[in-house]
């Protein structure tokens, strides 16, 4: 006698096919590249921020900058490192840095994303394959 579950579970076992598809990428939509590019220059500049603030705290904390400070009054007195790199100073250049490198990384996107729809008219496009599981 067999019951539903054991007609589940010779149905479970049974392997199924895998259906193979091969697809030319022809075309990268220019808007949805420039968008991704923001998205991921966004991130990075987030990143950069956040680690030039971490980097700074751990070297303000552990005396670093101070001894800096102590090495460079040996060759002149009227420098102190504290003016120049002090939190905002830091964090206003990290923002500036975190700045542009949006501009260009979303300029880049888009500069690849063109390049690439020209690159397709000689090459015919990248062959991509697909599978189902």
């Amino acid at each position: 006698m067999s019951t539903v579950a054991d007609k589940l579970a010779k149905k479970s076992s049974s392997k199924t096919s895998s259906k193979q598809v091969r697809l030319r990428l022809v075309y990268v939509d220019f808007w949805s590249a420039v968008k991704l590019s923001f998205l991921a220059a966004v991130a990075l500049a987030i990143v950069t921020i956040v680690a030039v603030f971490l980097i700074y705290t751990v070297l303000s904390t552990t005396g670093v900058i101070g001894k800096l400070d102590e090495l460079l009054k040996a060759f002149d007195d009227n420098f102190t490192l504290g003016d120049y790199v002090g939190l905002p100073q830091v964090m206003a250049f990290a923002s500036i840095v975190a700045i542009l490198n949006l501009i260009v990384i979303t300029v880049l996107g888009a500069v690849v994303a063109g390049i690439y729809n020209l690159m397709v008219k000689v090459t015919g496009g990248l062959l991509v394959g697909f599978t189902s599981n």
